[in-house]
């Protein structure tokens, strides 16, 4: 009788024999579009400093409150940076758009058609105890997420896998069925987390419920200490298996990261200007155009920054809830959307540092303009024909958002009288109180929110929607229970963020398919749309970058034609401000700001702030 090693040993053999029938390609990095811009043996990525000092603490603040390491579960409030631990078998760069890369592999295989893929493992990756990592965890993490993920994430991924197989310790093999995106392979199966199998059936702790400890992995920093509501602050592990790897040459430069909390966006900015924390990513307009006139900035202690930021825009938005039936009629939608005033409120709240979300991918090459393209008609035509979208598609320039006068909030009489007939149509007719009902029920349009920054925003709408007859609330609660609202559904009009990126895909379908309507964290507005279930596939099908624009400017086309979305703003640069004890490359690479990975700590300079009395 063969023995468990040697078993092992057939099996593979007998795997390794088939996969060179099949001509397959070996290699340590994969891209659907042209070339990885690095090799196997490359030594460090080409925008870090391999040389940056290691030690330090970087400090940051939020607002809110946290009781759960466990982002991957619907209950409680998860802590700042809490997979901040988290790798995965394949990682992408800052720097390349469309590579993925071996991380905690050492090299992949597939055949030509991709029906399956084989990672061998790097066989020196430990989790933060000490443990190995092997294939037993990979397809348990796997696994763990398939059986114990958010519903949106298993009704898409789990018809992608026939299988996955243990080969030996150190090699995987998933293996995909016909319907899975060819695209979205190899990525898919190599993007998942890696846990320690041992440590989750020793503790009993599961995926889908809250988590007082973040889960055993194998990145370089492990939680330190955590103060509910007040404080989280991570480490760096002495023993991280990985300090030496390539990927990792010039990163994870800080001993300690420490996030502190404060209850609203005031004492958290006055924490800033008091040295409570310092580094902050400024996202209010205002503070970024008038705040910055406090001693530490005057005296050259704080440094404020602005950094070119070449991401895919994110199409902040209000979205409506299509689930209450008020909002189930476009028109209703449209002639709220008509009284936001984004031209004055960009002057007078925003002090000009916005730029209007047009599209769903703002600032990018995949961005919808204009009339259809004749690519774009041959996507949409059968759809016309079937009676899902109006002919006018065809020809119309693409659905923008109005736009108004920046010398006063109020909307153009014109737009006042154009949403007036919406409503009209829509059978919303004004009564004796100036208000506007149907079938007896007030038009009320409640804003909820939690961020108090909103409320200078949200106010200003409010009072161009009173005119029209919309009895317009803004609802502010604190951070769990708007976060439970958004998650239930009990809710008019919510801010959303679409973050899509350069090479969108099956995850199209967790932001916009009638499948996860009825529970998403992105399908916020629960669209349900035959039209934009069909145009689905044609994004993931796309085998170029030609094909892949077209369909997704078809897409964008009409995502903006059901005006489920109030357009909010975005902004392509990184506005922050730091104590003058962080230092960073020469040149940030295009897709992320990095500081957390490849910035570095200056003792020189922190010594010289706290001598100074900017730091204590």
């Amino acid at each position: 009788m063969l023995t468990t090693q040697a078993r092992l040993a057939v099996a593979f053999a007998l795997v390794a024999t088939a996969a060179q029938a099949q001509d397959t390609t070996v290699t340590h990095a994969y891209s659907n579009f042209g070339e990885v811009k690095y090799g196997p043996d490359f030594a460090h990525l080409d925008y870090v400093n391999p040389d940056a000092p290691k030690g330090g603490e970087f400090s940051m603040g939020t607002i809110g409150t946290f009781d759960t390491f466990n982002q991957y579960a619907r209950d409680g409030v998860p802590a700042a940076l809490n997979t901040i631990g988290s790798e995965s078998l394949l990682v992408g760069t800052a720097d390349d758009a469309y590579g993925v890369y071996c991380y905690l592999c050492t090299t992949m295989e597939y055949p030509a058609d991709q029906k399956w893929v084989i990672f061998r493992l790097r066989d020196d990756v430990t989790f933060s105890d000490g443990t190995p990592m092997t294939a037993e965890d990979v397809a348990f993490s796997h696994n763990l997420f398939l059986t114990q993920g958010i519903a949106e994430y298993r009704a898409i991924i789990e018809s992608f896998y026939e299988s996955v197989e243990v080969i030996d310790p150190y090699t995987v093999k998933f293996t995909f069925t016909d319907d899975a995106p060819i695209r979205e392979r190899i990525s898919t199966a190599g993007s998942t987390p890696v846990f320690s199998k041992a440590w989750f059936e020793a503790s009993g702790a599961r995926l889908d419920e809250a988590s007082d400890k973040p889960f055993l992995t194998t990145g370089p920093y492990v939680l330190d200490s955590a103060e509910t509501n007040a404080r989280v602050v991570y480490r760096y592990n002495p023993e991280f298996w990985g300090a030496d790897h390539p990927f990792n040459i010039g990163q994870n430069n800080f001993e300690t990261i420490r996030v502190e909390y404060f209850g609203d966006p005031t004492a958290a900015f006055e924490g800033f200007k008091a040295g409570e924390y310092t580094f902050r990513n400024e996202n209010s307009s205002k503070d970024w155009a008038t705040s910055y006139t406090f001693p530490g900035v005057e005296n050259g202690w704080v440094i404020k920054a602005e950094y070119p930021d070449s991401t895919v825009g994110t199409a902040q938005s209000f979205v409506f809830n299509l689930d209450d039936p008020k909002w189930a009629d476009p028109r209703v939608r449209e002639a709220l959307g008509m009284m936001f005033n984004f031209e004055w409120s960009n002057e007078a709240l925003f002090y000009g540092l916005y730029t209007r979300v047009n599209s769903f991918w703002p600032g990018s090459d995949l961005a919808a303009t204009g009339t259809p393209s004749e690519g774009e008609v041959a996507l949409l035509k059968p759809l016309v024909d079937e009676g899902l979208l109006p002919e006018s598609i065809l020809t119309d320039e693409v659905v923008a958002p109005p736009t108004n006068e920046a010398a006063q909030n109020r909307p153009s009489r014109g737009a006042y009288r154009a949403a007036g007939a919406l409503l009209d149509e829509a059978g919303w007719e004004v009564g004796a109180d100036g208000l506007r009902y149907k079938d007896g029920e007030v038009l009320e349009a409640v804003f909820l929110t939690y961020d108090p920054l909103f409320d200078r925003i949200i106010n200003p709408i409010i009072e161009n929607l009173t005119p029209l007859g919309v009895k317009a609330v803004l609802e502010r609660v604190d951070t769990s229970q708007y976060v439970e609202r958004r998650r239930a559904a009990d809710f008019d009009i919510v801010s959303h963020s679409f973050t899509m990126g350069f090479e969108p895909g099956i995850g199209l379908e967790q932001w916009f398919a009638s499948k996860t309507a009825d529970d998403s964290s992105r399908n916020l507005m629960r669209l349900r749309n035959e039209a934009v279930d069909k145009l689905i596939p044609s994004v993931v099908a796309a085998d170029n970058l030609d094909d892949l624009a077209t369909a997704v400017h078809a897409f964008d086309r009409v995502l903006l034609s059901l005006k489920f979305t109030i357009p909010q703003w975005f902004k392509p640069k990184y506005t922050v401000a730091y104590y003058d004890m962080y230092a960073h490359p020469e040149t940030i690479p295009p897709y992320s700001l990095g500081e957390m990975a490849f910035w570095w700590y200056d003792a020189e300079k922190h010594e010289a702030l706290k001598a100074a009395g900017a730091l204590r």
